[in-house]
């Protein structure tokens, strides 16, 4: 099958032939029919901290029809359109079992998605319900991570709410933030490039950072925010957030960031700021998002900027570590 095939850090990703995979025990074999490029790939293919040896298919956020299962799959069929999460655990511990296998103790994060055909555990895989296709099944991913941030930061209806980033996951956070009754939903970017996404995705109003950005929140927000999102991942953006949040309030780390940080610890415990530290999603949320899908006002959907093939893969890969217009490239490996 073609995949497209991670060589070695700092090296664009290749197209190649690679073996294709088949659904061991337990196991179902996916026709992959989009897989959504991740912020976090971009990382892995940059950053030894990920351990990628050279070799691998990446990819993890995909959708796809199952052609083939394993000994022991009693739940999916041929035929069957799934979403994909890429959480893999031992599938008997106390984790697994509550349906959290991010916190599984031999948790592994699994890619695949970049190639025409991937095989995982069943467990792993929720069939999409009628109406939702697999073009759209492949935004389970990223909406399961922000939709676990907003309940880890447990945010009540009436929230003010400032988003730092808007990168996918930033607005996937202002869809779900602005979906469960938060009042303001003020997304913050370094650049302008996304401001119309943002609002179609429920953000009550967009603000270019500069110097006067405190202020402008206040007035946006009728008031310092009650909770800010940290969504980029950078060093010292933990530490402007406790700057920005309200006395008490909240601020939530959904960045990915791999290098050490500092934070200003006197103006954290003076304002009691609450930090809340949030990865991955468990399945209920994961289902959860598979359902929002079908959300008419604010559709999820306004996320897809740009869908490619597999040969157009790297050099669109290459393309988002700069800031473009670009928010969530699919790669549809059917194509072309």
């Amino acid at each position: 099958m073609k995949a497209a095939v991670f060589k070695a850090l700092g090296q664009p990703l290749c197209l190649n032939e690679v073996a294709q995979p088949e659904a061991g025990r337990g196991q179902v074999l996916l026709k992959v029919c989009r897989c959504g490029i991740c912020g976090s790939d971009l990382h892995m293919t940059e950053d030894a901290t990920f351990g990628l040896q050279g070799g691998e298919v990446i990819g993890h956020e995909f959708s796809g029809e199952v052609i083939d299962v394993g000994a022991g799959v009693t739940h999916l069929k041929p035929g069957d359109h799934v979403s994909a999460a890429p959480l893999k655990g031992c599938g008997t511990c106390p984790a697994c079992l509550r349906g959290e296998p991010a916190w599984c103790p031999k948790f592994t994060l699994i890619g695949g998605g970049f190639a025409e055909y991937a095989a995982l555990d069943e467990m792993q895989c929720r069939k999409l319900p009628w109406g939702i296709s697999a073009t759209d099944g492949a935004l389970a991913e990223p909406l399961g991570v922000a939709l676990h941030g907003i309940m880890r930061a447990k945010m009540r209806p009436g929230a003010r709410v400032a988003i730092i980033g808007a990168g996918a996951i930033g607005l996937a956070v202002a869809f779900w933030a602005r979906r469960m009754g938060a009042a303001c939903v003020v997304v913050v970017d370094m650049h302008d490039h996304q401001r119309e996404r943002a609002m179609q995705l429920g953000a009550t109003d967009f603000i270019v950072s500069d110097l006067e950005l405190a202020h402008k929140l206040t007035q946006a927000c009728d008031g310092p925010p009650e909770m800010v999102f940290e969504c980029v991942g950078k060093p010292g953006l933990i530490d402007h957030c406790v700057d920005l949040v309200a006395p008490r309030g909240k601020v939530v780390v959904l960045g990915l960031c791999t290098a050490p940080d500092h934070m200003n610890s006197f103006r954290a415990i003076s304002k009691e700021v609450e930090i809340v530290m949030s990865v991955f999603f468990n399945m209920a949320e994961f289902e959860m998002a598979i359902r929002a899908l079908d959300a008419g006002t604010y559709a999820p959907q306004h996320l897809i900027s740009d869908t490619v093939t597999l040969a157009e893969m790297p050099l669109a890969f290459e393309a988002l570590r700069q800031r473009t217009t670009q928010c969530k490239v699919m790669v549809d490996p059917s194509a072309g």
